[in-house]
C-alpha cells in the first residue's frame, strides 16, 4: 500500500498466511483486520477497495493488517466458501497480538479492535464478528462494504434479542451494484434494523468513490471512537 507496508507469513490452520500490515507513525489506537474480496474472482489483499478500508483505519490511527486468503499470493490450502478463511482471519489476529505486535514493540492488546471487509471479505468478516462473540472477545467497529449477502451465508450483526456483533457498525453499499443487488442487501438488513449507507451511483468496486468511501469510515468510526 506505501513503502512502510511490511508483509510477513504468519502461522495459521492449513500453513503460512501472508498479511500486509501498515503501522500508524505514533503509538496505535487499536488494531483492525480488513478482508480482501472473492478469492477465485480476484480478490487479494492489494485490491483498491480493501486498501482503501485499511486507509481509513491507518488515517485513524490503527495498525490495519490485511491477510491474503487461502490459495491467495503466499498464503497456503485453497478457497473454503468462507469457513476456513474465517478461521484464518482469527488465526491472524491471534498472532498478531500474541507474537508480532509485541516483537514489533506495538503495545494493542487492550486496543480497541476493528474488523473490516468488501464483498466476500464482507461476509468473513461478519462470520468472524460472531465467533469473537461467542469467544466473549469484545470487538468495537465492524464495517460491512458491500456484502456478499446473496452468494455466502451472512449471520445477522445485530441479531434481536441479542447483543449487536460490534459496539459500532457500518454497512457501506453501492446504489447500482450489479453484483451485489441493493434490494438483497435491504432484505437482509431490514430485519435486523440495521442502517445502510447508501452510496448514489456507485457500482459494485466503487469506482471513482474510493476516497468518498476512505473519508466516510473515517467520518463514522472517528467521531464515534
Amino acid at each position: 500500500m506505501n513503502a512502510q507496508t511490511r508483509r510477513l507469513l504468519v502461522d495459521g490452520p492449513v500453513g503460512p498466511i501472508e498479511v500486509a500490515i501498515d503501522a500508524p507513525a505514533g503509538p496505535p489506537r487499536g488494531l483492525a483486520l480488513v478482508a480482501h474480496p472473492h478469492p477465485l474472482f480476484g480478490g487479494t489483499l492489494d485490491n483498491k477497495v480493501a486498501q482503501t478500508l485499511a486507509r481509513a483505519w491507518l488515517q485513524l490511527g490503527f495498525v490495519a493488517v490485511r491477510p491474503n486468503f487461502r490459495g491467495v499470493g503466499g498464503t497456503a490450502g485453497s478457497f473454503d466458501h468462507g469457513v476456513g478463511e474465517t478461521d484464518d482471519l482469527l488465526a491472524v489476529l491471534d498472532h498478531f497480538t500474541l507474537q508480532i505486535a509485541p516483537q514489533a514493540g506495538l503495545e494493542v492488546h487492550d486496543l480497541p479492535l476493528a474488523l473490516a471487509g468488501f464483498s466476500f471479505g464482507a461476509a468473513v468478516a461478519a462470520r468472524g464478528a460472531q465467533a469473537l462473540q461467542q469467544r466473549g472477545v469484545a470487538l468495537q467497529h465492524l464495517t460491512l462494504v458491500g456484502t456478499a449477502v446473496t452468494r455466502f451465508d451472512v449471520p445477522s450483526i445485530k441479531p434481536a434479542n441479542a447483543a449487536p456483533l460490534a459496539q459500532r457498525l457500518l454497512v457501506l453499499h453501492g446504489e447500482q451494484d450489479d453484483v451485489v443487488p441493493l434490494p438483497a442487501v435491504l432484505d437482509w438488513a431490514r430485519p435486523q434494523q440495521l442502517p445502510v449507507v447508501v452510496f448514489p451511483g456507485a457500482g459494485h468496486f466503487f469506482h471513482g468513490l474510493l476516497l468518498p468511501l476512505r473519508d466516510w469510515v473515517c467520518h463514522w468510526h472517528g467521531a464515534v471512537s
